[in-house]
């Protein structure tokens, strides 16, 4: 029996479809006839997957698909267009790090053998009356900085101020007594050079108010190795002994210019400066710290620091030796003047101890003439060298200050080189 074609299956009909139904378009606007174009009746099934011809890919394509392919390749797994991140290496990471520390920890004791201490001293005598050629106090003491700089640059290790007229002015104590005094210059001067080389957390406990420091605060700072800043780290440090009492067996506290008081371990009087070298490691939740009291010598014969300089007053030229305060004395003694050999063509001995003399305004003559305690006339014989340390002066005079950075200055190599131990001098012979 045949069916009819209503009771046909649609499953049978849906593969078969009229040829003119098959050749119009499938839905959309048909242009040629301004209509809509009909959908057909009939669903074509497409053609399976392994039956279907795909097109070619572009070069384009397949060079995105080689680079989405190499960065899943390289991070594992990760979503297309993202970027790549680099694997840490922790282990390897730790232990250039560690050989990075380690060649810092020997780069540090390298420098510190290296650092060796300075044995000898540089001491500069000069007359007080200098200041007598200022017209007024701003500008005496303005000169007395320029002699304080000059100093702390060239590490100058005493300062020693004599009077050129014979009187005994051996003492910083004393009013003020205005300008144009005798002996009063001396005083003065010296009183600045003191003031300007202390630490200045110390100098409200050691230099009250007074005349000659009235424009001391004008004055340009040394800013030497031991004016410490509060929070700064130093192997030693200046104080002032407090009066605080402490426990039996304990030290004295000291001021060391820190946020915390520094136990030292003796008992000292109240008011007097010390030189601490702080113990280390410290603990920091400690309320003070603990240190040793040293010489004032201590850091530049051992660290190499330089740690400042003393002030000497003499009453005359002679005194400048005579009241020497190193048992063997001065072992080299230079005199600058205009008169003497020339500084380019001396070569200086090995010495401990060096000195070198400047004269005032009428040059070291006039302080030969005025010590009852010397019988020559000529002031060479009294050095070791009679040096003219600017050969060739366009001026006709140099002024005090102005010679002591000259001179200073040119006798610096010629130092440098009488200081070298002889292993230094024979590793530069060899190269």
């Amino acid at each position: 029996m045949q069916l009819s074609g209503a009771l046909r299956s649609p499953i049978l009909l849906r593969n078969r479809a009229h040829p003119a139904e098959l050749a119009r378009p499938r839905g959309g606007f048909n242009s040629a006839t301004a209509q809509p174009s009909v959908q057909p009746l009939v669903h074509v099934t497409p053609a399976p997957a392994y039956l279907r011809r795909e097109p070619a890919p572009s070069d384009q394509s397949q060079q995105r698909r080689g680079v989405a392919k190499e960065r899943v390749g390289e991070d594992g797994g990760r979503r297309r267009g993202e970027a790549p991140q680099r694997k840490v290496n922790w282990r390897r990471w730790k232990q250039e790090r560690k050989a990075e520390k380690k060649k810092w920890k020997e780069l540090n004791l390298l420098k510190k053998l290296e650092k060796q201490g300075r044995h000898y001293t540089l001491s500069v005598a000069l007359p007080g009356s200098i200041l007598n050629n200022a017209q007024s106090l701003e500008l005496r003491t303005y000169l007395a900085g320029q002699i304080a700089r000059a100093c702390a640059i060239f590490c100058v290790d005493e300062i020693v101020v004599f009077d050129e007229h014979g009187e005994d002015a051996k003492s910083v104590e004393g009013e003020f007594e205005g300008i144009g005094k005798r002996g009063k210059a001396c005083v003065q001067l010296a009183r600045i050079l003191q003031y300007l080389e202390c630490p200045q957390y110390l100098r409200k406990s050691f230099f009250p108010k007074h005349g000659d420091l009235q424009f001391a605060g004008l004055l340009n700072p040394l800013d030497s190795p031991h004016h410490m800043r509060v929070d700064e780290d130093s192997e030693y440090r200046e104080g002032v002994v407090l009066d605080r009492p402490s426990k039996p067996g304990r030290g004295s506290f000291v001021n060391c210019g820190m946020k915390k008081e520094v136990q030292i371990d003796k008992q000292l009087k109240p008011g007097l400066r010390v030189t601490v070298r702080l113990q280390e490691p410290q603990n920091p939740e400690t309320k003070v710290r603990k240190g040793t009291v040293v010489s004032s010598h201590h850091p530049r014969t051992v660290s190499g620091l330089y740690w400042g300089y003393s002030v000497r007053l003499a009453s005359c030229l002679s005194a400048v030796f005579s009241e020497c305060p190193f048992k063997e004395g001065y072992d080299l003694s230079i005199g600058t003047s205009e008169r003497g050999n020339s500084v380019d063509q001396v070569t200086l001995p090995s010495f401990r101890h060096i000195l070198v003399v400047f004269g005032g305004l009428q040059g070291l003559e006039a302080g030969v003439d005025a010590d009852s305690n010397l019988e020559v006339t000529d002031p060479s014989v009294l050095f070791d060298f009679y040096l003219n340390t600017c050969p060739s002066q366009g001026s006709r005079t140099i002024r005090t200050e102005e010679a002591l950075l000259i001179s200073l200055s040119a006798l610096r190599p010629h130092i440098d080189e009488a200081v070298k131990t002889p292993t230094d001098k024979s590793e530069k012979e060899n190269h």
